[in-house]
């Protein structure tokens, strides 16, 4: 029998040349630098821009440096993992993290100079256990409940809590740099229960400084409290979803600039007869002649499945409404009587300039807030940076990767 040719088994692999992305979430660094500053400007507190969830789903890394080019002295993430991967990128400004478990390992993240918040004795002695171990004094910020019943000491349980922070200041283990807490209500104008956190929390700030402590930083309002809340501000403030361009507070605009657009490349035109069902178990049927675009985007990259009813996208020039049922990798927009044409771009939400529907639209038909939309565009669709995305209706340009 003829030999076969199996090459050089130590010749290196031929390379896998990139192909076009399908979709990409294209990210406005100007609109999140226009937001930071527009927020800094609402108050005479430091501004902790909070980049948890990957920044929202915009990229932790690229929006921590852009916050702090715009004036933000602090970032916020919820685990020890994101803020180390903010050091690991170089970022050295300070970083607060907020949930833990009292079993984990915080040695990294102290020697790291990673400030840690603690709701219970239980974290307390954990990090300062860490602190202990790397010859380091770890800062903590303590967290009190006032009122949304989740993380954060409860009231009753504060005093001991700053007793037992006192004593660990006093060994040098821990240094409390600040007192917190988060508002359940701030985006709902005139909601008493603001007025009342501000009044438990006042109390809580008390109770630590007669117990001894000495916090430079106290802090209570989210984006909405900056923006309509002027007396949440104390000596920081948490700015997150604000600073992606989501109107935070109910009924109020506050011109926040919207910094991600969602968009992908039609992949499939065909033209159809009036009364054409589409997608799985035919909710949708066609009511005319026309042409449907299959859009490569579907539930596994964030695009709501419950919104298939009633969401639209933007196909040259005009919005085109969702046909049938979102599925995993894709969808069908209903054209009606435009032709359109493979490579022509889909635009799923966007700044809402030309008249594209936005993140709030897709998450009203989701029945949802936009921070789920926008936490959800998934990892297979890619991320790229701009001052200004392209909007062109009908624009072909080859999407990065």
């Amino acid at each position: 029998m003829p030999q076969t040719d199996k090459g050089d088994p130590t010749a290196p692999a031929p390379s896998i040349q990139s192909a076009p992305a399908l979709a990409e979430a294209v990210i406005d660094m100007n609109a999140i630098v226009h937001n930071t500053r527009f927020m800094a400007e609402q108050t005479k507190a430091e501004i902790m821009a909070v980049v948890k969830a990957d920044g929202f789903g915009h990229g932790i890394v690229e929006t921590a440096r852009a916050t702090l080019s715009a004036g933000a002295t602090w970032l916020g993430v919820t685990s020890c993992t994101e803020a180390l991967r903010l050091r690991d990128a170089g970022v050295r400004a300070p970083v607060l993290s907020w949930m833990s478990v009292p079993d984990q390992d915080f040695t990294r993240a102290v020697g790291a100079d990673v400030d840690i918040a603690v709701s219970a004795a239980e974290h307390l002695d954990a990090v300062a256990d860490a602190a202990r171990a790397v010859g380091a004094t770890a800062s903590v910020h303590l967290k009190v409940d006032t009122g949304l019943a989740r993380n954060g000491s409860a009231p009753h349980l504060w005093p001991a809590l700053v007793d037992r922070a006192r004593a660990l200041e006093r060994d040098g283990a821990v240094r409390v740099r600040g007192v917190w807490s988060h508002l359940a209500s701030a985006d709902i104008p005139g909601d008493p229960t603001t007025g009342e956190q501000i009044a438990l929390f006042d109390q809580a700030v008390a109770q630590a400084r007669a117990a001894g402590l000495d916090p430079s930083l106290l802090h209570l309002a989210n984006s909405a409290g900056i923006l309509d809340v002027p007396e949440s501000h104390y000596d920081l403030v948490r700015a997150g979803v604000g600073l992606y361009g989501v109107e935070p507070v109910a009924g109020k605009r506050f011109g926040l600039r919207p910094a991600m657009t969602l968009r992908a490349r039609a992949i499939m035109v065909r033209e159809v007869p009036v009364g054409t069902r589409v997608a799985y178990n035919h909710t949708y049927t066609t009511p005319r002649d026309g042409f449907l675009v299959l859009v490569p985007l579907g539930y596994a990259d964030g695009v709501p499945r419950s919104a298939g009813p009633r969401g639209e996208v933007w196909i040259r020039g005009a919005r085109r409404p969702v046909a049938g049922r979102i599925a995993m990798d894709q969808f069908v927009a209903d054209m009606g009587g435009t032709e359109a044409h493979i490579g022509d771009e889909v635009v799923v939400f966007g700044p809402g300039d030309d008249g594209e529907p936005t993140v709030a639209d897709w998450a009203r038909w989701a029945g949802t807030i936009p921070h789920e939309i926008l936490t959800g565009i998934g990892a297979r669709v890619a991320r790229t940076y701009s001052a200004r995305p392209s909007s062109r209706p009908g624009h072909k340009e080859l999407l990065s990767v």
